[in-house]
């Protein structure tokens, strides 16, 4: 299992790490098998989804607010972050993607991207690669 390390800059943020598990796939020399991305904070989240134009993102985070506004959940009463565990959990925290001859099965237009809704903080990311065994 490898580890991506990142720091992110601002309350909500969506941070491409596209490259990072690129190499982390080469280096595992995985021919054909399954690339498993996992935030383990509460408050974020690992989507797929296109970044070649950054108003994707921002009109993701812009829908979330409007589903899940800040300021009017229980827990924020504990550390005013209620609205974070909220969208974090309807994302969710992983994402699956297939490796054939070497790479990952993205489309054209994706990437995946760690998004934090509690930050700025450094974040993990966790990255396992399992070959394919048939």
């Amino acid at each position: 299992m490898s580890e991506i390390i990142l720091d992110t800059k601002k309350k909500y943020d969506v941070v491409d790490i596209t490259e990072e598990v690129v190499k982390i796939v080469n280096n595992s020399k995985v021919d054909e098998g399954t690339c498993f991305i996992y935030v383990q904070h509460a408050t974020c989240a690992i989507i797929i989804n296109e970044n070649y134009d950054p108003n994707i993102c921002d009109d993701l985070l812009d829908a979330l607010d409007d589903v899940v506004p800040e300021g009017k959940w229980r827990h924020d009463k504990i550390d005013n972050n209620g609205a974070a565990h909220i969208k974090s959990s309807i994302i969710g925290p992983s994402e699956t993607i297939f490796i054939k001859d070497g790479k990952l099965m993205l489309g054209r237009w994706q990437n995946i991207m760690l998004c934090d809704f509690d930050g700025p903080r450094e974040r993990k990311v966790l990255v396992k690669v399992i070959k394919d065994e048939m």
